[in-house]
């Protein structure tokens, strides 16, 4: 059975956003991913993201070992357009990459500019762990009553170097995580994030 575009991709945007208004909150796409039958070297949820948020005016990145493979498809599926990495809306970053790629995405990616802070990357960050409100990152800003736990695979490096982004409000980036086990969350700009565990 293959991915309803209609419904399915619906539902998806309406957790995505929900997720984008509300940082640190999982979402479970479950649901919206029973009827996948692509054969991907990415997540489900990962694609389901891409299909959520691609279409024929925007270009993406791959960061990963089989890159090749999958921005040929997500492509075809899309409509997307591979892009050079500081060139790229999108930057997808599987979970078999390196930390040096994934820090080095983070210094060369778009942030925007005064004029049009709006023209800047989202990164679609693959996490090797399940997520979960565990105690790692404390998150607090817009969108947050009080503070926000979230835990990923990420290491402290690669949250320093996403704070560093952020740090010329309103230039910066928007992060979307997504698991193994299809949830998704989100760490849009506005958010601060406070690294309470030691790597």
């Amino acid at each position: 059975m293959a991915i309803d575009q209609v419904h399915d991709l619906q539902q998806v945007y309406r957790k995505i956003l929900n997720s984008i208004s509300r940082p640190g909150v999982i979402a479970n796409l479950h649901d919206q991913a029973s009827g996948i039958d692509y054969q991907l070297p990415c997540y489900d949820a990962t694609l389901l993201t891409t299909m959520m948020l691609f279409d024929g005016e925007v270009t993406f990145h791959v960061i990963s070992e089989h890159k090749r493979s999958i921005q040929e498809k997500i492509s075809a599926y899309t409509l997307a357009t591979y892009a050079p990495l500081h060139e790229a809306d999108y930057i997808i970053v599987l979970e078999d990459a390196k930390e040096s790629s994934i820090i080095q995405a983070l210094d060369q990616c778009k942030k925007g500019n005064l004029i049009n802070p709006q023209d800047s990357s989202t990164l679609i960050f693959e996490s090797k762990t399940a997520l979960s409100n565990e105690v790692q990152l404390l998150l607090t800003g817009p969108g947050i009553s009080y503070q926000n736990h979230l835990q990923t695979s990420f290491t402290k490096s690669v949250w320093l170097a996403r704070n560093e982004c952020i740090k010329e409000y309103p230039l910066g980036v928007d992060v979307v995580l997504t698991d193994a086990k299809l949830q998704v969350a989100c760490i849009p700009r506005t958010t601060k994030v406070a690294l309470l565990e030691v790597e």
